[in-house]
């Protein structure tokens, strides 16, 4: 059970990292003014949505908007302390690895179901945002694994204590 926990853990702190950085760096240029970006980062997000072939971002529609504020807002703070949470082996971070996990799991439903009902997905792009519902799916089951583990194991230490 050790190996499979550190496995999970390892993708949840890979994928909080990637929220961390690609949240207000990238997806941030999409809802906030593009003065507050330098040219290169532009330029960057630019060169992504041709490489990839990614239309929600070269004109992103307006249920993305909302899903971008709502990744500032909400997924981003959570990403963060997500991260420290796990790294520090803190015992809250099941709650917020739990509440990232079905963040990006709502938003994911909604970004994939847009790209393969319109049809226009390659599999390039497809690459790129199915790791996203792993990570989602892997940060839900930490969760909730974690959170059923965590009573038994403050149960025991109290009795340690009390000892």
């Amino acid at each position: 059970m050790g190996f499979v926990s550190a496995v999970a853990d390892a993708v949840v702190v890979l994928f909080s990292l990637t929220i961390v950085v690609a949240a207000p760096l990238i997806d941030g240029q999409t809802v906030l003014p593009h003065t507050l970006y330098p040219a290169q980062l532009r330029d960057l997000k630019r060169w992504y949505a041709a490489e990839f072939d990614d239309y929600l971002m070269a004109q992103p529609p307006a249920f993305l908007r909302g899903l971008f504020w709502l990744e500032l807002a909400f997924l981003w703070p959570l990403a963060v302390a997500t991260l420290y949470g796990v790294l520090a082996k803190r015992r809250w971070a099941a709650t917020t690895s739990l509440m990232a996990g079905v963040s990006t799991l709502t938003s994911m439903s909604a970004i994939l179901g847009e790209m393969l009902g319109s049809g226009r997905a390659t599999p390039k792009l497809l690459q790129l945002y199915v790791p996203y519902v792993v990570f989602a799916v892997a940060a839900i089951l930490r969760g909730l694994c974690s959170c059923s583990a965590s009573p038994s194991t403050a149960a025991s230490s109290a009795r340690k204590k009390r000892v």
